[in-house]
């Protein structure tokens, strides 16, 4: 019998290193991943690769994270969404989505990648 599939998450974060890192850590946890470094490059790769999970830092240039998560779950429902943020100015941000009817769960960076992968994990069976 097959194995199940590992579920795919999509790491998005403008600084290269920590999406790298990430996707590093969550592959050696048994995910499936992909990277984008910045919102538009994470709902381009979301319309291509169906993740099951977005892992997104909220404060990225072009378009932040909640708008990317936004749009991501238009076109894939049943993703999850996982934003992280190193500022508190992202409250507001995420007020404006509440607004819209998207309640995403949101960590402080930085983050232990043992809370991390509980936390992706427990989405997933959400």
């Amino acid at each position: 019998m097959p194995p199940p599939p590992r579920p795919r998450v999509l790491v998005a974060d403008d600084e290269h290193m920590i999406a790298d890192t990430l996707a590093i850590i969550l592959n050696q946890a048994g995910f499936e991943t992909a990277t984008a470094y910045d919102g538009n490059e994470a709902v381009e790769k979301a319309r291509t690769w169906n993740p099951d999970l977005l892992l997104s830092d909220v404060m990225m240039p072009e378009m932040n994270g909640i708008d990317a998560a936004i749009q991501i779950c238009t076109m894939f429902p049943e993703c999850r969404v996982l934003l992280f943020s190193g500022q508190a100015s992202t409250a507001a941000m995420l007020s404006d989505a509440r607004l819209k009817g998207h309640h995403f769960e949101i960590l402080q960076k930085p983050v232990h990648p043992a809370d991390l992968i509980a936390r992706l994990r427990n989405l997933r069976t959400a």
